[in-house]
């Protein structure tokens, strides 16, 4: 794999970063509900997934990274249990409902996938070599 010199490299922050935009246009929607609460506590959960990722990346320590990245894991489940939430609600439709339940859970697989791939490395900085 080819070396990450950016967090935007970082295919994990990509998929994350389409799911948090996917969450803010569908609740954004003139039709969603106007439950101001929910939709920043869900906005919040999502936004803190990808920023996760992000902060733990610029700190240049695998250690630091992965616990950036358990983190970002947490912020995954909480976003998953307000997903279920706006389920709940009859926020949102069944086929939305499905396809965001099914992102975050691959978000929430690939983070453990790529947590356990750094626990692994022999490397402690130069950006965790090799590594994507």
């Amino acid at each position: 794999m080819a070396k990450a010199e950016r967090f935007e490299d970082l295919e994990i922050w990509q998929k994350t970063r389409v799911l948090a935009e996917k969450i803010f246009d569908i609740t954004h929607l003139p039709c969603f509900p106007k439950d101001f609460g929910y939709i920043s506590q869900i906005n919040n959960a999502a936004s803190s997934v990808i920023d996760n990722i992000a902060e733990g990346f610029k700190r240049n320590r695998r250690n630091e990274f992965i616990q950036f990245l358990r983190f970002a894991k947490g912020s995954a489940g909480e976003g998953r249990s307000q997903i279920h939430r706006g389920h709940d609600k009859i926020y949102f439709t069944p086929e939305v409902y499905k396809e965001l339940t099914e992102q975050i859970i691959k978000i929430s697989k690939r983070l453990i996938t790529f947590i356990s791939t750094l626990n692994q490395s022999i490397y402690k900085r130069a950006k965790f070599k090799d590594r994507v």
